[in-house]
């Protein structure tokens, strides 16, 4: 938890409790069903909850806003998201439903009321979403596909409507066809080492590639 309160300092008495639940529960469900990599369990803070909140740095949510996150996994980056912004709606789709099925007791756990979690193909998610976020489920060719006709038009945050994507690395090559991609350094916020190779890549709505 320290991560946390050492990059958000102005979290309320039930966020902080809802972020340090997270812990427990991921533990307990980990026993049950595989969603997190034990040696990344120890550090579930740093390379989850924290890495999720790098979106947040770069964009923060207005509330009645609409998040779509596609390939959630065991939750991540929605949950630590929803708990960050209460009052914005996410839809957190993954296509294999035991991990679904953690996302769903996880919010439930926390009485996180923002958060609907769906086994489904990102292919069939209906509906217009002010952001999609994920954590590297794929190359971006592949995921721009994914997410055809499923940002709105109508921007009311500082960034863009669209893609708010996690990855590690060098994204030169994957992005060359992506020319109005922006690429945030999550170092620049975190001092971790960590987060020394991670990165939030903004693809606003109109990212045709060249």
């Amino acid at each position: 938890m320290k991560e946390i309160n050492k990059y958000f300092d102005l979290l309320s008495q039930r966020q902080i409790e809802q972020f340090e639940q997270l812990e427990g529960l991921y533990r307990d469900w980990n026993q049950k069903i595989n969603v997190i990599s034990r040696k990344d369990m120890d550090e579930l803070y740093e390379r989850h909850v924290l890495h999720s909140l790098g979106i947040a740095k770069v964009q923060p949510f207005l509330a009645g806003s609409k998040i779509l996150d596609i390939g959630t996994g065991g939750g991540f980056p929605g949950i630590p998201l929803a708990i960050l912004f209460p009052e914005t709606e996410f839809l957190l789709v993954d296509s294999i439903g035991k991990k679904i099925t953690v996302v769903q007791e996880v919010a439930q756990a926390l009485g996180l009321k923002n958060v609907k979690a769906v086994q489904m193909r990102a292919e069939q998610v209906k509906g217009e979403f002010d952001f999609i976020v994920s954590r590297a489920v794929t190359k971006m060719d592949d995921f721009t596909k994914w997410t055809k006709n499923k940002i709105r038009k109508k921007s009311l945050h500082e960034l863009s409507n669209g893609i708010l994507y996690l990855k590690g690395g060098d994204l030169s090559e994957e992005l060359q066809h992506f020319p109005k991609a922006k690429v945030f350094a999550l170092s620049d916020y975190f001092d971790e080492a960590f987060f020394e190779t991670k990165k939030v890549v903004h693809l606003p709505l109109k990212y045709k590639p060249a």
